[in-house]
């Protein structure tokens, strides 16, 4: 049977989710801010069109934003995974095995679903708009780079009705002649500009090489690239996504700090959702490393950067635990007289929990008791159920270091106060 897979992406899938609930944006340039507000990290065609590129900063482009009315959102995480999690859901109605590859993309094994691969990928763009609003474009070939590379050309080639499938050679030949090397998959600006060097500049140029030389000049990353561009697969389908073998979470403030209490809470809260994710996928932590630092990008002021580790006696995953290990390790580290801009906490050595050794009986008080695990899941089940939900004390109460979001939109699909209100006139 003929290998086909389909790459499905969402169109600027953070701007469509904020159009799913403000339908008077679409037509009108909307672009969403990354934390703090401070750079645009999704923009709507429109915005594309102005020139504005991906991250760069709001105060450049101020005089743009003005003169052509450019909506702006805070990022909406909250909403926009609700709304990933449903484009999911409707995906996996259409293959027997799904890969979801990021919050907006995911890829799917149609072989020998359809006689009319085309078709069938009409039909999954019209389900997905008519189920959640949300508009996508459907890429297919034998391997999951072809895949990629078509759902490119079904972007930005308004002909090919939002769906390309490059299972026929002559067709992939004529694509790859006409599209730079640096849009494959993997290829990266570095590895672009040296392909470039040594005459390699269409896609087309790529696929033509022998892979044993490619291998030589760069490294089997590469040379895998070349065979799938030939149609030979070298990538699985991946149902199950892999443990991550490290979890950091960080975040900018949204003004500097300076006093302990403060680090200490805005670190408790980032432990809290490292250890939650740490959680969701079943898993141990047996490292925690904390960092704090001054803002680089102020030569004016003091600088100062720090960081520093520990190997728990037990691997853990609970709350407590890490909170309590980071804020010991973040004492050691600060230091009065600088303005804080960002701290974070990384957790590693991980492992599944179902293989969790033994716990050590004389840090038991330390390191918590055999109920752990059921207090633990009994505060996630809290949390997934209650938006607002309940956090370990040490977070503190004001959160006035939390990063800006101050154009953010509602949480139309996840908080029963935050729901869309239809009004109906009586005639």
């Amino acid at each position: 049977m003929q290998p086909l897979l389909a790459l499905v992406d969402c169109n600027n899938f953070y701007v469509s989710c904020e159009r799913v609930f403000r339908p008077d944006l679409i037509g009108k340039p909307v672009a969403v801010l990354s934390n703090n507000d401070g750079c645009i990290v999704a923009r709507s065609q429109e915005v594309k069109d102005l020139g504005i590129k991906m991250g760069v900063p709001v105060f450049q482009m101020q005089n743009l934003i003005n003169r052509h009315k450019i909506h702006l959102f805070s990022s909406n995480f909250t909403l926009y995974a609700d709304m990933s999690a449903r484009v999911m859901a409707i995906l996996e109605e259409f293959a027997p095995s799904l890969e979801v590859y990021s919050i907006d993309e995911a890829f799917l094994d149609l072989a020998g679903i359809s006689r009319d691969p085309i078709a069938y990928g009409q039909r999954i763009r019209q389900t997905v708009f008519r189920s959640t609003g949300i508009p996508v474009c459907v890429g297919m070939g034998p391997t999951k780079t072809l895949a990629k590379l078509a759902n490119f050309a079904a972007k930005k080639w308004k002909k090919t009705g939002g769906v390309l499938d490059l299972s026929d050679p002559a067709r992939r030949e004529k694509l790859m002649r006409i599209v730079p090397v640096g849009e494959v998959w993997g290829i990266g600006s570095r590895i672009a500009a040296r392909l470039n060097q040594l005459g390699i500049i269409t896609v087309w140029d790529l696929a033509s090489q022998p892979p044993d030389r490619i291998q030589d000049q760069f490294n089997v990353t590469v040379a895998r690239t070349v065979m799938e561009l030939n149609g030979i697969p070298c990538l699985e389908l991946e149902e199950i996504a892999p443990d991550k073998k490290q979890i950091v979470c960080s975040r900018s403030f949204s003004r500097r700090l300076t006093e302990y209490r403060e680090l200490s809470e805005a670190m408790a809260e980032f432990c809290s959702r490292a250890a939650e994710k740490l959680r969701n996928q079943q898993s141990v932590a047996g490292h925690i490393s904390v960092f704090i630092r001054t803002s680089p990008f102020n030569p004016d002021e003091p600088q100062y950067q720090r960081a520093a580790g520990i190997t728990l006696p037990s691997a853990t995953q609970d709350t407590r635990v890490i909170v309590g290990t980071a804020n010991r390790l973040l004492k050691e580290l600060f230091r009065a007289g600088y303005r804080y801009q960002k701290c974070g906490v990384q957790l590693s050595c991980i492992q599944p929990a179902s293989t969790h050794e033994q716990i050590d009986l004389f840090n038991l008080a330390e390191f918590g008791h055999v109920e752990s695990g059921q207090l633990m899941q009994t505060v996630d089940r809290i949390n997934r159920r209650f938006p607002k939900g309940i956090a370990i004390a040490a977070t503190g109460f004001d959160k006035a270091w939390k990063p800006k979001a101050e154009r953010i939109s509602k949480r139309y699909t996840t908080d029963w106060g935050e729901l869309v209100t239809v009004k109906v006139k009586n005639r």
